[in-house]
């Protein structure tokens, strides 16, 4: 029905029948964002399980731990289109994360841990008060954000100013202590700036004040994974004002190695979907538009900006790496463009409105059952329980900046 009305509305509008804001093409791309947001919340929805958690029958990895539950509530809360229906499936799983805390306020995580600690930990401190504040969840967000905060890696875990990986958050199983000198180093035991994001979410979420010493630490290594000098004297070639994944490990960053500079440095390739992430880090780290690292990092997704593909310079056979965290960058880049405020993006001389581009190629995207899918596997974006949450909140963040800019 809505398809049909729809359909009516953008040929009455093309014959010339209809005139005025009431029937803008804003509204007409409103409308058609609203369908595809509907399919995608009945899709989220229809996709969770009987005790309200959600579980991947693409990875063994997404389906015995409860990653995916606080990762697809993060979306599903915002989309309004969902209805009474939508409200009721985050409820439930605000339930089953309360419910994985015991009596005693420890984290059920079962005798094999989770797989995702870090990424778990940090949203669930999130969701479980999106929707109320009450005494329970309020319990609950403060368990659970302090599992997230006991794996920055800072002094408390050995680390120390002069270590690359301080500051920030990583993917590892334990707790990532520093090791001993010579002794092996933990697997994902490094800090690295998508995680690190999402450690300065779950403090920005709880309202940690800003002179926390984890601010500060964040502070450190978002910084580290910046192309900048901040003084300018030890400006070189590479130091474009993007970022990357992750100091001083060639193979863990997607676009690879840029160079070596005039000090011997090598130096890395800046890629969106990380400028992305380090310009929300720093602006929530408390550093305002007009920083110049901030307008460093802004002018790089200006200047790169594309909605078709992950721009960057990849390293030759790290091509095919381009398009597996896709929809991982149109989030962040949406979430990017709005917290600055941004509706027009300045790329050459031209001003894109970004939002309906991002919008028309999400919907274009868009399977029939209202999921996403990546064709590319490397980041699992091939399951849809993967790829539908960060289309969906692209998507979502575009129709709120379409919004109020109509």
């Amino acid at each position: 029905m809505i398809k049909r009305v729809i359909q009516i509305v953008i040929y009455l509008q093309l014959a010339g029948l209809m005139t005025g804001a009431a029937f803008s093409s804003e509204t007409v791309l409103a409308d058609r964002i609203d369908a595809g947001l509907l399919k995608a919340a009945h899709f989220l929805v229809a996709a969770q399980s009987a005790d309200g958690a959600w579980r991947s029958d693409t990875y063994g990895c997404f389906r015995e731990v409860p990653v995916l539950t606080p990762y697809v509530m993060s979306t599903l809360y915002f989309l309004e289109q969902g209805g009474a229906e939508g409200r009721d499936a985050f409820r439930r799983g605000v339930a089953f994360l309360i419910e994985m805390i015991d009596d005693d306020g420890l984290i059920r995580t079962g005798p094999r841990g989770f797989n995702f600690p870090l990424y778990t930990a940090t949203m669930a401190s999130r969701v479980v008060v999106l929707d109320e504040k009450t005494e329970i969840g309020l319990r609950a967000q403060k368990i659970w954000l302090a599992a997230a905060r006991s794996r920055q890696l800072t002094e408390e875990l050995g680390w120390s100013r002069s270590d690359p990986e301080y500051g920030g958050w990583g993917f590892s199983l334990g707790l990532p202590r520093k090791p001993e000198p010579g002794a092996p180093r933990g697997a994902f035991v490094e800090s690295n700036l998508s995680a690190t994001l999402f450690g300065i979410a779950a403090l920005r979420s709880a309202r940690v004040p800003l002179d926390d010493p984890s601010w500060k630490g964040a502070l450190t290594f978002v910084k580290r994974c910046q192309n900048y000098s901040d003084d300018g004297k030890g400006l070189t070639v590479f130091d474009d004002g993007g970022f990357y994944f992750i100091p001083d490990d060639p193979l863990q960053n997607k676009a690879g190695v840029a160079g070596v500079d005039r000090f011997g440095r090598t130096r890395f390739s800046s890629y969106g979907s990380m400028t992305a992430d380090g310009l929300r880090a720093l602006l929530q780290c408390g550093l305002r538009p007009g920083h110049p690292r901030v307008d460093a990092a802004r002018e790089w997704l200006e200047g790169n900006f594309s909605v078709t593909s992950h721009p960057g310079r990849f390293d030759g056979e790290r091509e095919i790496l381009r398009g597996a965290t896709y929809y991982y960058y149109l989030w962040s880049l949406s979430h990017a463009f709005a917290r600055l405020g941004l509706t027009g993006v300045r790329k050459g001389d031209r001003t894109l409105r970004w939002a309906e581009l991002m919008a028309e190629e999400l919907l274009k995207r868009q399977e029939p059952d209202g999921s996403w899918i990546n064709v590319y596997t490397d980041a699992k974006e091939d399951d849809p329980l993967v790829a539908t949450p960060w289309a969906a909140a692209a998507l979502e963040v575009s129709r709120r900046v379409i919004a109020r800019d109509s």
